[in-house]
């Protein structure tokens, strides 16, 4: 149940909850709990994670905010819309499975607002991952403290051994024992993914581990992605957090376990929601206000936060001639999207067998990436095979090539679906989606200059979203969340309001003498 906002506190400001003793807190300028005398106004454009923690922070310290949202579900790529299947039944259909992770300190305290133990989330047991050849790595008996982590996963792994460790180049190495930012950039954002594990010496029998945990999860090829952002991913995941690689999925369709509940804690705060309302322009005008243009009408605000995905950003920063400077627009317009990728959803007649985990790492089976049977976690999907005597099955391929026949990829999906889990052959499909998209920033060699931080030209307009850069150790969802606190933070301190406590995984490397080591490496 979602409490009424309390006048003269602020929300969302408890202590991180997680194992990691080490975990660092991020705090900010000091200044008044609320806003005092009459209440500014702020425009919201986006209505993804980032979006909703901006707009979450700002209500609850006064502002008035109006959220724009140009689809008409919230969640942005965690979005959920129902379709009707084949026998009748509604179901609901998404961009697909997202993992939860405990160092996502952040996004989990924006999702405590409405759920203060996160009751919404429930863990998975394991995080398989199999390749065609037949290798199967478990991260379940993993230990989650670095340097154990990463001892206990050679001890542990078949693809990465002991021999494998001792191939390696400890020197090249040394750059992931000390993770820090932005010095990571200026190490390896000249390398792609692919050459930097190349460099160290990765065994090639366990690069299906760095590519399908690391590298895939930003659906980038391994040879167009930042070795940085893969360095920092390593740090983040496993060499620099002790919250460990499990991680926690929805029990729920994400618009009722999350974004429905967050839309009624918005309003209860006194914003305005307003999906299906595109924002074609966000204009500066003088005495430092911002007029927008939402779905042809004209709406006057005291500032505004711009927290849309690369293809949006780029579409109304070229439709809003005066935001902005030369240089600043030049770089939003070289942003750039990572190639598509295809989320399938199968209704079957019949179940998969018992044994089948709940989430699957896949390498080595054409464009799969990994399978999901849904009824081992979300309810919904539960129901629905209980009540069919089937499974709801869901197939991931990531980086696909933009020209490649998208057809000819779906079928591949579920051709592989058959050679993982030979017993789905001769299920009947009963239901099908077919959802690809083109919408996740990519992070090529080179790029992290030229990304927009939350500050822009214009004081009043900040941005927040994954594409945007930040000197703090996250990534992809985590990394929404961040931003959108700290796009509010930084309008709420123009106003001398304290804004949000941030968390994150260590700032730098767990162990001195390897950072010293690291440092000599780096020269």
């Amino acid at each position: 149940m979602t409490a009424g906002p309390t006048p003269g506190a602020v929300d969302g400001d408890a202590p991180r909850r997680g194992r990691d003793r080490r975990a660092q807190e991020v705090v900010p300028p000091p200044g008044r709990e609320r806003i005092a005398g009459p209440a500014p106004s702020v425009a919201v454009v986006g209505g993804g994670i980032a979006g909703l923690a901006a707009a979450t922070c700002l209500a609850e310290r006064g502002v008035r905010v109006t959220l724009y949202e140009r689809e008409r579900q919230l969640g942005g790529r965690l979005a959920g819309w129902p379709v009707r299947l084949t026998d009748g039944s509604w179901v609901t259909m998404s961009r697909g499975f997202h993992a939860f992770f405990r160092q996502y300190y952040n996004l989990r305290g924006l999702l405590r607002r409405t759920d203060p133990d996160l009751r919404m989330l429930t863990g998975l047991p394991d995080y398989p991952l199999r390749h065609s050849r037949g290798l199967y790595d478990s991260f379940a008996r993993v230990p989650r403290t670095p340097p154990l982590s990463a001892l206990g996963f050679v001890a542990l792994s078949p693809s990465f051994g002991l021999r494998d460790l001792a191939r390696m180049r400890p020197g090249a190495a040394l750059p992931l024992l000390d993770v820090r930012v932005p010095e990571v950039y200026e190490r390896l954002d000249g390398l792609s993914a692919r050459d930097f594990l190349t460099r160290i010496r990765f065994p090639e029998s366990a690069r299906h581990l760095a590519f399908e945990v690391f590298s895939r999860s930003f659906f980038a090829d391994p040879g167009e992605l930042s070795a940085a952002e893969l360095a920092l991913m390593f740090h983040i995941y496993f060499l620099g957090s002790a919250e460990g690689l499990l991680f926690d999925v929805v029990r729920e369709p994400y618009p009722p376990a999350l974004w429905g509940p967050l839309a009624r804690y918005l309003t209860d705060h006194g914003a305005q929601v307003r999906t299906g309302t595109p924002v074609e322009c966000v204009d500066p005008v003088a005495g430092g206000r911002v007029r927008i243009t939402a779905g042809g009408h004209l709406h006057h605000h005291d500032a505004a936060v711009l927290a849309l995905d690369t293809a949006g950003l780029r579409q109304v920063v070229a439709g809003s001639p005066r935001l902005g400077d030369g240089p600043w627009r030049a770089a939003i317009d070289r942003l750039r999207t990572a190639p598509p990728f295809l989320v399938s959803r199968l209704w079957l007649d019949r179940p998969v067998a018992p044994e089948r985990p709940g989430f699957l790492g896949t390498s080595g089976y054409g464009p799969l990436d990994n399978v999901s049977v849904l009824e081992r976690w979300e309810g919904e999907a539960a129901r629905w095979a209980a009540w069919s005597g089937g499974s709801v099955v869901e197939l991931h391929a990531y980086a696909v090539d933009p020209g490649a026949d998208r057809r000819a990829v779906q079928d591949r999906l579920i051709a592989e679906l058959h050679r993982i889990f030979p017993e789905t052959r001769d299920a009947r499909i009963v239901g099908r989606c077919d959802e690809w998209r083109a919408d996740c920033p990519l992070f090529p060699v080179g790029g992290f200059g030229g990304r927009p931080t939350v500050r822009t030209p214009d004081p009043h307009i900040v941005l927040a979203g994954d594409l945007v850069r930040t000197v703090l150790p996250v990534a992809l969802m985590e990394r929404a969340a961040t931003t959108g606190f700290l796009a509010a933070n930084a309008l709420l301190q123009r106003w001398g309001v304290r804004g949000q406590t941030l968390w994150t995984v260590p700032l730098k490397g767990r162990s001195a003498p390897l950072r010293a080591l690291a440092r000599l490496a780096g020269g």
